[in-house]
């Protein structure tokens, strides 16, 4: 059931060197085109990346919360077409969501990584960055990076009681 997958689902920054099969990261990214959009407009892209080398270049896109990136198997770049859709945000952070529920279920971990809005340095954002290190064109946003493989790091399932069951309302605001 969905709601165990979630409750399991947990952000992986320490990969085992494995690599990631070709079957698991196309289905992977076969579940990303299967996401929700506004109005269908699908105004996502995907680029995938295995080469080494590249992923660890993406791995310092940002100053703090990328690093992490060079232990990948894979990434998986989200972008967006800004003129195609005003939800574009939405769009691609659910695709993004998508992708790493069908990760887990496959087995293999996974972690987002902020990129939209973020520095890569004082002068440079990380949207460019990654843009430039991409040869993504210009009309594309940059949503973010979704790192996988496979876990080398154990972390507990989230525990029903310690959820903020406080954040949830019926009816109105407060009840």
């Amino acid at each position: 059931m969905l709601y165990e997958l979630l409750k399991t689902r947990r952000s992986i920054r320490k990969y085992q060197d494995i690599p990631l099969e070709k079957e698991k990261l196309e289905t992977i990214l076969k579940s990303a085109l299967l996401s929700p959009s506004s109005r269908g407009l699908r105004p996502w892209e995907f680029v995938a990346v295995t080469d080494r080398s590249a992923l660890m270049k993406l791995a310092a896109c940002k100053e703090h919360g990328s690093a992490f990136l060079d232990g990948a198997a894979a990434a998986v770049v989200v972008l967006a077409d800004t003129a195609a859709c005003e939800a574009w945000v939405e769009d691609a952070s659910i695709a993004s969501v998508i992708m790493q529920l069908a990760a887990h279920a496959l087995g293999v971990g996974s972690c987002w990584i902020q990129v939209r809005g973020r520095q890569h340095s004082r002068d440079v954002k990380a949207e460019d960055y990654v843009r430039d290190a991409l040869d993504v064109p210009q009309k594309y946003a940059v949503e973010s990076i979704i790192a996988f493989g496979y876990a080398d790091e154990n972390k507990t399932p989230h525990a029903e009681p310690r959820l903020p069951h406080a954040k949830i309302h019926f009816e109105a605001y407060g009840r």
